[in-house]
């Protein structure tokens, strides 16, 4: 029978959704659902809730629980994995202590000095649990929803013994699918484009809706929303919402659409989050804080609580569906059938012009055999050498965060586009204080 285990299961979003799309997809019935996490509060609150889904929908699976890795792993067909090493009150220090130095940022999970210091946390983890992988369950097909994610896939990816069996999966460009939908007045499933770069700095270089090549609509289209005569996500006023005004610029410059959300794709450029836009927003930018974080957590939270009170109905939740590919793909393998989506897999030839092995997200394959990529070709080469400059910047902090080398990490910095305002002094000092707020996370670069 059928084992999936989640690794992070505790967490308050990602353990409901993948229990509810699991549950949703009928050819999976029977299967074992292992939820393990390190805290046990959070884990019991979401395995009470999975139990609650199950007994009042009449669902046939089977849910367990552990804090044991091991346990978790032991046999495991498909392995999702969604963690956060240290939490919230972790990441503080990574958006805190750079604005100290004037560095903002929108996200800061992916890149600039939030995302060196996130992936210096999660490296050594993650890298520890695909050594576990390949003793308990070499075959099993492991699904990365953790960023930095392009950083984790890679290390994840190098230190297992099956090299086919790793995806990273991120849904950004299923959100920008979606909004090109709306202004193509179509379906998502209706929009197809061809799709390269690393994750959360992919590329569209061509664009079909409902069949019907709409590439050379694009120039006028991203014109009008610089000129404010189209306004995408109007109705989002959360931070999170994507007006598309930054990649709409970068279009207009490079020629190729970004992919990804907004807050995400400025923090890879100088140009975008600085204190002549008012640090984004004239580029309808807000900055997200770990408050706004804490208080989506918190809802969250308070909403499982609820559920379990019996103050709130599951029916809207348990038919809500989420875009995401987990289930999708256990589904397709599990079925014997092939998935195609985006995915971030090494380089193996299908992206031409950038470096191999490095992980990019293109289109992928997946089926019985594991992952494969699809074949994109060449990016253009104004895309080429922005890429490459992160390639290179990713390789180097998974150099520095599996040798605890403080040199490397500063060489990241200083080499980040939103660091490189700094001055060498500045630099250090703000790397020195980003991995002493980290100690408890990095011994490596104590010892």
């Amino acid at each position: 029978m059928t084992k999936i285990t989640i690794i992070g299961g505790g967490s308050y979003t990602w353990g409901p959704t993948f229990l509810r799309d699991i549950f949703a997809t009928p050819e999976l019935r029977g299967a074992t659902i292992v939820l393990h996490d390190i805290l046990a509060d959070r884990l019991d609150l979401v395995f009470a809730l999975g139990q609650k889904m199950l007994a009042d929908f009449g669902l046939d699976f089977q849910l367990e629980k552990t804090l044991s890795l091991e346990q978790a792993l032991r046999g495991a067909d498909f392995v999702i994995l969604t963690i956060t090493t240290g939490r919230l009150e972790a990441m503080r220090p990574d958006l805190e202590i750079p604005a100290r130095y004037g560095i903002f940022q929108a996200v800061g999970d992916t890149t600039g000095p939030g995302g060196l210091a996130r992936a210096l946390r999660n490296i050594p983890v993650v890298v520890e649990i695909a050594r576990k992988l390949d003793e308990f369950c070499p075959d099993a097909l492991f699904l990365n929803y953790t960023n930095p994610m392009t950083v984790l896939t890679r290390a994840i990816g190098m230190s297992r013994s099956m090299p086919n069996r790793t995806v990273g999966l991120c849904h950004e460009y299923i959100g920008v699918r979606e909004n090109l939908a709306t202004l193509f007045g179509t379906r998502p499933e209706k929009i197809q484009a061809r799709v390269a770069g690393v994750n959360h700095l992919i590329w569209i270089t061509d664009l079909y809706a409902d069949g019907r090549r709409v590439w050379d609509a694009l120039p006028e289209l991203t014109a009008k929303i610089l000129r404010g005569e189209i306004v995408v996500d109007a109705e989002d006023t959360s931070v999170f919402a994507d007006h598309a005004r930054v990649k709409s610029t970068l279009f207009q410059l490079y020629g190729a659409l970004p992919a990804a959300g907004d807050r995400h794709i400025a923090e890879f450029f100088p140009h975008f989050i600085t204190e002549s836009s008012a640090w984004g927003v004239d580029f309808g930018l807000r900055l997200t804080s770990i408050e706004d974080r804490q208080g989506l957590e918190m809802f969250a939270k308070m909403m499982i609580e609820s559920v379990l009170r019996g103050e709130t109905d599951l029916h809207d939740f348990m038919e809500d569906v989420s875009s995401e590919a987990a289930n999708k793909i256990i589904r397709a393998v599990t079925c014997g059938e092939t998935y195609v989506g985006i995915m971030n897999l090494p380089n193996t030839g299908q992206v031409g012009n950038l470096p191999r092995e490095a992980v990019v997200e293109t289109f992928g394959i997946i089926d019985q055999t594991g992952v494969s990529a699809a074949s994109y070709g060449d990016v253009p080469a104004g895309v080429q050498n922005i890429l490459e400059h992160h390639i290179r910047q990713q390789e180097m902090t998974i150099d520095a965060a599996l040798n605890g080398s403080r040199a490397l990490a500063l060489q990241v910095l200083l080499n980040d586009p939103l660091s490189s305002r700094l001055g060498i002094s500045q630099a250090r000092q703000m790397l020195d204080e980003l991995l002493e707020a980290n100690k408890t996370y990095l011994p490596r670069f104590f010892s």
